[in-house]
């Protein structure tokens, strides 16, 4: 198995969030969600982005909000 690094949705870019499968082209929406709501604090939160809702479960893996 391969040692990837998790994307931390506090701190990554759009392109950076679009890179992960089960979040391309909700990037913009995520950081945008992002600075105006503050960090996430756990993943469960994507659910609340626009259009996202249930879409992140399969890239869950691959996320981590760091030590927010």
């Amino acid at each position: 198995m391969d040692n990837v690094a998790l994307i931390n949705v506090n701190t990554a870019s759009a392109e950076e969030l679009d890179a992960v499968p089960a979040l391309k082209g909700h990037g913009f929406e995520i950081v945008r969600y992002r600075g105006e709501r503050g960090r996430f604090t756990d993943l469960r939160q994507l659910d609340e982005v626009p259009g996202l809702t249930g879409k992140a479960d399969d890239g869950r893996t691959a996320l981590t909000v760091g030590d927010a």
